[in-house]
């Protein structure tokens, strides 16, 4: 059964960083490409990063670009989502998402605020 559990959320200043972790289970980790979603109030949720089944190919959101990286550790069967020059907007859930299995973490939030 394909299990991810995120972690890392929590309030940050305007400017501030933070790194998320979703850790992974019940699949073959290594051999699928992985993305990171996110979903703030009141809107639909849109993808963020996604990553190769290797790590040497990632792609980002207009939005996030140049501030976050995607990044995974096969031998850990996890994955990250680096997050610098965090904006208000960036507020919202943050999803780990495994598109082969179509399976969803529980989501962590992220909240940038002064």
């Amino acid at each position: 059964q394909v299990q991810l559990v995120e972690s890392g959320g929590g309030l940050v200043q305007p400017g501030g960083s933070l790194r998320l972790s979703c850790a992974a289970s019940g699949f073959s980790f290594r051999t699928y490409g992985m993305s990171w979603y996110r979903q703030a109030p009141g809107k639909e949720r849109e993808l963020v990063a996604t990553i190769s089944s290797g790590g040497s190919s990632t792609n980002y959101a207009d939005s996030v670009k140049g501030r976050f990286t995607i990044s995974r550790d096969v031998a850990k069967n996890m994955l990250y989502l680096h997050m610098n020059s965090l904006k208000p907007e960036d507020t919202a859930v943050y999803y780990c998402y495994a598109g082969a299995f179509g399976s969803w973490g529980q989501g962590t939030q992220v909240t940038v605020s002064s």
